[in-house]
């Protein structure tokens, strides 16, 4: 593979002078906007698969290709943000996403599909440039409250992202979703190299050397391990309800169609925006009893679900119970993702795009599993076991932190 060398190591915005509020809003839109390709496949492989002629087999494949894409990326493009300069990788990583969206958008056949969908969740991969970006640019003192507020945007688009594709795939069709997700990357594209500063990175390695620093790194920092490891706990319960609930609504007494999903979806979304609220707490220095809290209410957030099931009579006081445990699963998660994204970008300046691919590359392994858990949870046990699956990984982060120590924060 060919190496990298790293241009002159001059940062475009200094950290002592902070990041604009409009840049920092600007990054949380254009991680949502760039999200949505990872997750809104899930809902849209019934027509996709129907009319590309896909084999069962072949059909589960396009739920999971781009995420395939997007673990690759993290792990062998993300590291290049600490050789080449920020914006123009961004802007490369974000054109390969806006021709592979396109063409995804054209083709007739499965097996270039899905490798479409492989490139378009490598690309990206972008987002994993754009939050350290946004960490590096903000002064110590601000910057939980800016990862919090770039993650707020990345937690949104995921959570809106099922909704939104599954109204646009029911009005247009599924290629629609990918004309238009397109289309709005390249627009993104156009105001990156008007709004987003260049930013050079620290480091003077060649790529190979990068890559293996990888496991160096994880090994160096125990705070990296420690808060990738609860982080993953913590996405295995938030893929554990969000994989199953779906299956949950269609069932009695609820028989909701898509539509309906989409609509108890967007009622979910509203637990993301605590995600600027623990950065901003983080900063003043709360991160040990905040960490602790959020993994207990992502506990919490099963016993309601598991409520649900039990309560007899009227559908209407189960809908809000499901409800609520989906606002508070999604403020327990999106709370000790915020804290955790926090702590690692304090560490290793010189490295910052590589932890960055690390700790979402680990957590999002644990959301990988939490979704294989899901599936088999409701096909065994039905929703409660599903309930104790989730409420099992909500325990698993907690017990992680606290054998950590108040040192691990």
């Amino acid at each position: 593979m060919a190496s990298f060398v790293a241009a002159e190591a001059v940062p475009a915005t200094s950290a002592e002078q902070g990041i604009a509020r409009g840049t920092v809003w600007f990054l949380a839109l254009s991680v949502g906007v760039i999200i949505v390709n990872l997750t809104a496949p899930q809902t849209l492989v019934g027509p996709i698969a129907s009319d590309l002629g896909m084999l069962p087999a072949q059909a589960g494949l396009v739920g999971t290709a781009s995420l395939l894409g997007y673990a690759a990326g993290l792990f062998f493009l993300v590291p290049l943000s600490d050789l080449v300069e920020n914006r123009r990788l961004t802007v490369a990583l974000l054109g390969a996403a806006v021709l592979a969206a396109f063409a995804a958008a054209a083709t007739r056949s499965a097996v270039p599909f899905l490798v479409l969908l492989f490139v378009l969740g490598a690309a990206c991969s972008a987002i994993q440039v754009l939050v350290p970006m946004a960490a590096a640019m903000a002064r110590a003192s601000e910057r939980g409250r800016v990862v919090g507020d770039v993650m707020s945007g990345l937690m949104v688009g995921i959570l809106l992202s099922r909704p939104l594709a599954s109204l646009v795939a029911d009005l247009l069709g599924w290629r629609a979703f990918y004309l238009l997700s397109g289309a709005s990357m390249a627009a993104l594209i156009l105001l990156m190299r008007l709004r987003l500063p260049m930013r050079r990175p620290e480091a003077r390695t060649r790529y190979p050397a990068l890559i293996a620093s990888l496991v160096i790194l994880l090994r160096r920092e125990p705070m990296l391990r420690r808060r990738a490891l609860t982080a993953a706990f913590g996405m295995a319960a938030f893929s554990v309800f969000w994989t199953a609930v779906a299956l949950r609504l269609s069932a009695a007494p609820f028989g909701f169609d898509q539509r309906h999903i989409a609509l108890f979806a967007l009622a979910g979304a509203s637990g993301a925006v605590v995600a600027p609220f623990a950065g901003r707490a983080g900063d003043r220095g709360w991160s040990r009893p905040l960490l602790v809290a959020a993994h207990c209410v992502t506990i919490l957030a099963f016993g309601l679900a598991w409520l649900a099931d039990r309560t007899s009579g009227s559908m209407t006081p189960a809908l809000a119970l499901l409800v609520l445990s989906a606002i508070v699963v999604d403020v327990g998660v999106v709370g000790d993702q915020t804290l955790g994204r926090r702590a690692v970008n304090l560490l290793a300046p010189e490295a910052r795009g590589r932890v960055n691919a690390l700790f979402v590359g680990i957590f999002f392994l644990g959301g990988a599993a939490g979704s294989g858990v899901a599936g088999y949870a409701w096909a065994q046990g039905g929703w409660p076991l599903v309930c104790a699956a989730g409420a099992g990984f909500g325990a698993l982060s907690l017990l992680s932190d606290l054998l950590g120590g108040s040192s691990q924060v």
